[in-house]
């Protein structure tokens, strides 16, 4: 008997070492690579990946996690009604397109958010198969709400929140509450992902209120990622404002309340603020507390298609509006070159 505990002793004294000590997890905004709907002029180029110059650093991630504005389907489907036509775009990437996903080291994708039912049914359904012949996780859809998935020893989990049909709805917070302590229970590690927020550089503060815009509620950001947070998230990645928003670390975690548009073709705009494109890394223990973090600042001008960015404007503005939103303080310390960590 005595032998038989000291080897299972053993066995979990060597599971536990062999988890790591620090993790590396990259978050990036909105990625959409092209769309042959309604037109194949809004497809780059030779159909090239206009990821790649971000391809080695989101590599270089544990996990590397992005929201995909779109669907991926060849052909067909039922594209969206709009109310107004002058502002309806419809997103559909080429079933191709996947892999470069996979290439630049992508290992999971929200779905939810405005762009996931462009092409109805159909789209969700390719979508998600794509994905899932990539080994991208994926996770947002009312069908697929969470994604859970074990490597290097540390099992993640992932859930996304809109304000969108056919998503987990950001404007539920109890019933978010319930899926990310679920997934607390399951998992090291639990990101979230919230498509929220008014659009645009006029709405660039976290006003800590309902926010609406074109008349939709797109909730309160600030009240959700401390309730998720509250409820067991470690990471929680905001997108959907199109500009990049405050950061803050609430109870050991780190919040970052948007990303902004990072690999958006033709038919996005991208003047001024909402070129910046940020890649956030977020290093945390096992456990998922926080540690430190680095803004590796990129840049979209003209089409569209991330490239380094040596003046670091998306670090820049994300110090600015830190600062500028918790005057009381944010828990973060900014740093050079793109670091940032806890506030002692």
């Amino acid at each position: 008997m005595k032998v038989l505990i000291l080897a299972l002793a053993l066995a979990v004294s060597t599971a536990a070492s062999a988890q790591p000590d620090t993790l590396s997890i990259m978050g990036v905004g909105d990625v959409m690579l092209g769309t042959n709907y309604p037109s194949e002029r809004y497809l780059p180029p030779g159909g090239q990946n206009m990821m790649a110059k971000a391809a080695a650093l989101l590599q270089s991630a544990d996990v590397a996690f992005v929201n995909l504005e779109g669907t991926i389907l060849d052909e067909g489907g039922k594209a969206k009604q709009c109310n107004d036509p002058s502002k309806c775009y419809v997103f559909r990437m080429p079933e191709a397109y996947g892999q470069y996903l996979q290439e630049c080291g992508v290992d999971c994708a929200s779905l939810a958010n405005n762009h996931s039912g462009d092409m109805g049914s159909s789209g969700r359904i390719k979508t998600q198969e794509v994905l899932g012949g990539l080994n991208i996780h994926y996770a947002g859809h009312t069908n697929c709400p969470t994604a859970v998935w074990t490597q290097d020893s540390i099992t993640y989990g992932l859930a996304a929140f809109s304000p969108n049909n056919g998503t987990l709805r950001i404007t539920d917070i109890a019933g978010a509450q319930a899926i990310v302590s679920e997934l607390d229970s399951l998992c090291d590690v639990v990101i979230v992902s919230f498509h929220g927020g008014a659009e645009g550089p006029d709405h660039l503060h976290v006003t800590r209120q309902t926010e609406k815009y074109y008349g939709e509620n797109r909730g309160n950001v600030h009240k959700f990622s401390h309730a998720v947070v509250d409820a067991g998230a470690d990471i929680v990645f905001g997108h959907g404002p199109h500009i990049v928003r405050a950061m803050e670390i609430y109870n050991g975690r780190l919040i970052a309340y948007s990303l902004g548009n990072f690999c958006t073709y033709a038919r996005f705009n991208l003047t001024g603020k909402r070129g910046n494109a940020p890649v956030l890394e977020v290093r945390v223990n096992a456990q998922g507390e926080f540690l430190e973090g680095q803004v590796h600042s990129f840049l979209q001008q003209g089409e569209g298609g991330p490239f380094e960015d040596p003046q670091g404007r998306a670090y820049a503005e994300m110090q600015r509006l830190t600062e500028a939103d918790f005057p009381e303080g944010s828990g973060i310390t900014f740093e050079a070159g793109g670091l940032f960590r806890a506030s002692e």
